[in-house]
């Protein structure tokens, strides 16, 4: 409310996203809090807590947070604090009537929709898996169309008008009602993905190539089908490929067994297809597609305040000092006041027609010495 009061952030579209925090909590230490799961910074083994963080757009000011376990989905903690969450925001002053969450496909589940379906002042934008679209995913290059947006104009002004982002946009129903369905496609992306899929493509070839020598040289614990087959699904696990790209066959003759392969051409060519696309879902269906699709690239602003939570000299969550969960929920708190804090520094600059980042501003006063 005291935020509110201070810098009346716009509230009219709305960044929410979810991160979490590992710990070093011994395993048998009492905590609903500290919980094993997905660790985003990779440290799975570790217990971990979880902070969700809703961030006005342009001014990025947290406007609401939680802490939850660590052990919990995103889409379960987004559907648990949407009545909390909206209703303190709804009920703040200079709310917008029409409110519009900007939201990531870790969100993504039908009872949630459902709910921001019945309350008819919210809406939504969110990502959507290609894995899970892979035909609109494959949609033709010659669709597509470019699209106005701050980035857009940049590369035009550079003469770089190739790197453009550019988007089909179309109808699709999608968790019950039909929604506005657009795929980005980025050019740099592609060829970044690319690079990756043909390196891995080409590992997997020579590793079925060992494989195929040591099949005809009756080599031991490389006679049996299954077996063989099995090591090849463990390979495109380890290496995040689809199985599908190669078909193995086996021929059995006079008790030895052979073995070959080759590449299935046209779902190499329909997984090249999807390079460089993202499909973007919204029930904002009167909205400009650039609008549209610069809300969703301004998710950046939330990832942003993670990105500070973890800087050591400026916010520093971890390490979390605390064994207990209302020390850790305290610490947190404390966590969110200093982005709020360090957000409100680098406004309060630019008001005044300074454009530094916090972190610059904070190295400078550590220097200080005297202030006249």
């Amino acid at each position: 409310e005291r935020l509110w009061q201070v810098e009346a952030p716009s509230a009219d579209c709305l960044l929410f996203d979810t991160t979490n925090y590992y710990t070093y909590m011994a395993s048998h230490t009492d905590s609903e809090l500290a919980k094993r799961g997905k660790n985003k910074a990779g440290r799975h083994h570790l217990r971990q807590i979880g902070l969700g963080l809703l961030v006005a757009r342009d001014s990025r000011l947290p406007l609401y947070y939680s802490v939850y376990p660590g052990n919990v989905h995103d889409s379960k903690h987004f559907e648990a604090i949407m009545d909390e969450m909206f209703g303190v925001v709804c009920g703040l002053n200079k709310t917008k009537e029409r409110l519009t969450v900007v939201i990531d496909k870790g969100m993504n589940a039908e009872d949630n929709y459902a709910w921001i379906d019945e309350h008819s002042r919210i809406h939504f934008i969110t990502t959507y898996s290609t894995y899970f679209a892979q035909n609109l995913a494959a949609t033709p290059l010659e669709r597509f169309e470019p699209v106005d947006t701050q980035q857009n104009r940049r590369l035009v002004v550079e003469g770089k008008a190739q790197e453009c982002l550019l988007a089909y946009r179309t109808k699709a129903e999608y968790c019950g009602k039909k929604r506005a369905v657009i795929v980005t496609y980025n050019p740099s992306s592609r060829r970044k993905q690319e690079y990756t899929f043909n390196d891995k493509l080409e590992a997997i070839r020579e590793q079925l190539l060992t494989m195929r020598a040591k099949v005809r040289d009756k080599a031991p614990h490389w006679r049996n089908e299954e077996a063989i087959k099995d090591r090849y699904l463990r390979l495109c696990v380890k290496m995040h490929m689809p199985h599908e790209l190669y078909e193995l066959t086996f021929e059995h003759s006079d008790a030895s067994l052979s073995m070959n392969f080759r590449k299935n051409a046209y779902l190499v060519a329909r997984k090249q297809a999807t390079f460089g696309k993202n499909i973007i879902i919204t029930d904002n269906t009167d909205w400009t597609t650039g609008d549209i699709i610069q809300a969703n690239l301004d998710r950046w602003q939330v990832e942003d305040r993670f990105r500070l939570s973890k800087d050591d000299d400026l916010v520093g969550v971890s390490p979390v000092r605390h064994w207990t969960d209302s020390k850790i929920r305290c610490h947190l708190f404390t966590c969110v006041v200093a982005m709020t804090y360090l957000r409100r520094i680098e406004l309060k600059l630019a008001a005044a027609g300074i454009q530094r980042t916090a972190a610059n501003v904070m190295e400078d006063m550590r220097k200080l010495h005297q202030v006249l």
